[in-house]
């Protein structure tokens, strides 16, 4: 069993009787405590928030100072909140810091501050600005450390803190399913020691609460049928342009990969002669923007199609392509066979299936549904009001939708205002929002990472359940597949590293350069 006692003299300084600690939880912390640079990947919803509490508790024990970085504004004050409930330091110790504070006050209460909570962006300012010096820093905490790369504010303040020798601690829910992206990270934050765990470990096992995950197979309609029928021949035409000229590989779109998609369009910027390069671009634009415009009528839904097409009209300034493309007799038909439908009060199969599955497995329980679009959002949110579920939608800060505008719909689903949240990506991490009974996908993800902590959304308290909407015959199907490929790469991958490290300690990069002759994992 766990106890406070194991961790020794510093946890004095944590709010024992405000949380108890779990066997997962004391046996990452005292890993933690070795003082080497450490990466804990822990499942959403499984507590790193305590193991950080525990790592800033040993490093305040020895005397040095310590800061917590998150992603947003918002999940940074709620590691405010955290710590000023689980930490026993006065609340004048406990500093949060985002960029609503202007530079020359954060100087002045960096001083008198014991533990900071801040926005990454600040503290690289910051430091940039020397207005804040590590000397005294004994631990920088990355959460959501996956970011921890390119140009991002992260990599620099790791930078400082490896030139200085302050502990970084990196915590993520999955650090994503490519090596060079690990490898990346590892270096980024001088990893020298990985802790992960999954729902099956031993010392975390009897801690996780069910999670039954469905995929619910849908099928195509008339009237999406009907939509895409007029759409395939004219992106098989366009495409069908550059095979005939050697560029695609493929005659047909429906049997090229996204990603092969993605290559063509590079390898035709690289065409030398100039009318050649014009030709090629023009028909690759047209595939592109169609096959957008395919795919949001076979896996979002008539109005997202509609809404997308809108779009292009509404563009102050069209491009040859758009000009072209909406004066095609396939596209023009295409939009009236979603007008009509539309008026008629049809949508995607996906819709009414969304519905079914609220009213009769899930009545009455709170649910998240997921979307990529904010057009699905919209009208998801619609139809699910009109069934008479109570639901908001949920988006980014564009449009006019301001934090504070965020903050009071997260609070009224906390308070069971509304039954249903209707969201995009932004809900999948960096802000407080409740665990809920239920998430469902409205289509799948291909990302590893979206989707760990899009199911860590469901079940934190209780038995959760997670949905996923496939579209038959669609891109959904191989992003599914995708999806569930991914997640097993990264444990996979993860776990190679950690034994690595392992064996062989922890040189300054892990990785060998190329030529010595010595394999990489």
């Amino acid at each position: 069993m766990a106890s406070w006692e194991s961790l020794g003299e510093c946890t004095r300084l944590v709010n024992t009787g405000a949380v108890e600690p779990r066997d997962y939880q004391i046996n990452i912390a005292k890993s933690v405590f070795s003082g080497k640079n450490s990466l804990v990947i822990l499942p959403t919803g499984l507590g790193k928030t305590l193991i950080a509490v525990l790592a800033m508790a040993n490093t305040l024990y020895s005397g040095k100072k310590a800061i917590i970085l998150a992603p947003t504004k918002p999940l940074s004050e709620q590691h405010y909140g955290s710590l000023s409930s689980l930490l026993n330091i006065g609340p004048d110790k406990i500093l949060l810091l985002t960029g609503s504070v202007r530079g020359a006050e954060r100087a002045e209460l960096e001083k008198g501050a014991m533990v900071i909570a801040a926005t990454p962006q600040t503290i690289s300012n910051d430091i940039k600005a020397g207005r804040l010096s590590l000397d005294d820093f004994g631990l920088v905490i990355f959460d959501e450390c996956h970011r921890a790369v390119g140009r991002y504010a992260y990599t620099h303040i790791a930078h400082e803190c490896k030139e200085r020798g302050v502990q970084l601690l990196g915590l993520t829910a999955s650090p994503g399913s490519k090596r060079e992206k690990i490898d990346d990270l590892i270096d980024a934050l001088g990893i020298q020691n990985i802790e992960i765990r999954i729902s099956t470990d031993l010392d975390v096992e009897r801690y996780v609460q069910g999670k039954e995950i469905t995929a619910v197979m849908v099928d195509r309609n008339a009237d999406i049928n009907a939509i895409l029928g007029h759409l395939k021949p004219v992106i098989d035409d366009h495409l069908n342009a550059l095979y005939r000229y050697g560029l695609s590989p493929f005659k047909e779109f429906e049997r090229m990969p996204k990603g092969k998609l993605l290559e063509l369009g590079n390898n035709i910027k690289k065409l030398k002669a100039p009318n050649y390069r014009f030709m090629a671009m023009f028909n690759y634009v047209y595939v592109l923007d169609l096959v957008h415009a395919y795919d949001l009528a076979a896996t979002e839904g008539i109005y997202p199609f509609v809404s997308y097409m809108e779009s292009l009209r509404n563009r102050e300034v069209k491009s040859r392509v758009v000009q072209n493309i909406l004066k095609n007799k396939g596209v023009l038909a295409a939009e009236k066979a979603a007008a009509e439908a539309l008026e008629r009060g049809a949508e995607h199969p996906k819709m009414q299936a969304l519905v079914d599955i609220i009213m009769r497995s899930h009545a009455g329980k709170s649910v998240i549904v997921f979307a990529q679009y904010r057009s699905t959002i919209k009208k998801i949110a619609e139809i699910l009001n009109k069934s008479g579920i109570s639901a908001r939608g949920f988006v980014g800060k564009t449009e006019g939708v301001t934090n504070a505008h965020q903050q009071q719909t997260i609070a009224d689903f906390r308070d069971g205002r509304f039954k249903a949240l209707v969201a995009t990506s932004i809900a999948e991490e960096g802000l407080d929002i409740p665990s809920v009974d239920v998430v469902v996908f409205y289509e799948p993800v291909a990302s590893e990472i979206r989707n760990i902590q899009r199911r860590g959304r469901a079940g934190r308290i209780r038995f959760g359940e997670v949905v996923i909407l496939v579209t038959k015959d669609t891109k959904d199907e191989a992003y599914y597949l995708i999806g569930r490929m991914k997640e097993k790469r990264m444990r996979d991958l993860v776990i190679k590293v950690q034994q690595q490290i392992n064996r062989t300690g922890y040189a300054a990069h892990w990785r060998q350069p190329a030529g010595s002759g010595q394999k990489t994992l």
